[in-house]
């Protein structure tokens, strides 16, 4: 009983120990990368979509959120004041629903209007809380720029046909941050962070089988991620 009592302590000990390491704090000059895995989560709205063939069908088409891989590098102006840019790219598909949704029919796949890729470029001034600390909060706000590429129209789609065509013009946004890093040694961390992006875009499209249409959408996501990151 006193041997496993003793063997407890030396656990808990050795765990508090882990702990409290001392570790080098953020210093101006220095790089921050990290490797995330992300989930991009629309918050998305949408105006009317007009077209040629049905005129006004009124508001309704929702995007599909997406998990990937997303690179970002931090420099470090202060201990406390660093700049991020965040790198990571989505595929998305927008589909028609409530009243757009009927006109495009019930088949399986028949409401989706566009698959796109989406490139978010994001620049963040970021502010670090305790950049000495083992657990070390910041939070961050700046701007996106949002590039679409890649656009089509499925060809599952109720609109599709031969030469049916859609493009996405590109936004630019404001940009929110929130985090943490989590130091396992004087290098290595972990991050957990979310971002909130400010995205619009007008999709256009031609040739298809309700002629030339065009709707309005916010999209604005919640970025979701959990990665690790080390210091250079």
């Amino acid at each position: 009983m006193k041997k496993s009592l003793i063997a407890a302590g030396i656990v808990t000990l050795t765990g508090l120990s882990a702990v409290t390491t001392p570790v080098l704090a953020y210093e101006a000059g220095d790089w921050l990368v990290r490797g995330r895995i992300i989930n991009v989560n629309p918050n998305d709205s949408s105006g009317s979509l007009s077209t040629e063939a049905f005129g006004n069908l009124g508001k309704g088409v929702s995007v599909d959120s997406d998990t990937v891989p997303e690179l970002d590098i931090t420099y470090m102006i202060t201990p406390n004041w660093g700049v991020e840019l965040i790198l990571g790219t989505s595929k998305h598909t927008v589909r028609g629903n409530k009243a757009v949704g009927g006109v495009l029919g019930g088949l399986p796949g028949s409401k989706n209007v566009i698959d796109t890729r989406v490139l978010p470029p994001t620049l963040t001034l970021q502010y670090h809380f305790r950049p000495g600390a083992t657990v070390r909060p910041y939070v961050g706000a700046g701007v996106n720029y949002t590039h679409f590429y890649n656009e089509k129209v499925p060809k599952s789609s109720a609109i599709y046909q031969d030469g049916a065509k859609v493009s996405l013009s590109s936004s630019w946004g404001w940009a929110a941050q929130a985090g943490v890093d989590v130091a396992i040694n004087q290098d290595w961390f972990i991050n957990f962070d979310v971002k909130y992006l400010d995205i619009d875009t007008t999709a256009r499209f031609k040739n298809t089988a309700v002629g030339r249409a065009k709707i309005n959408a916010d999209i604005n996501p919640f970025v979701w991620g959990v990665g690790i990151g080390r210091r250079f």
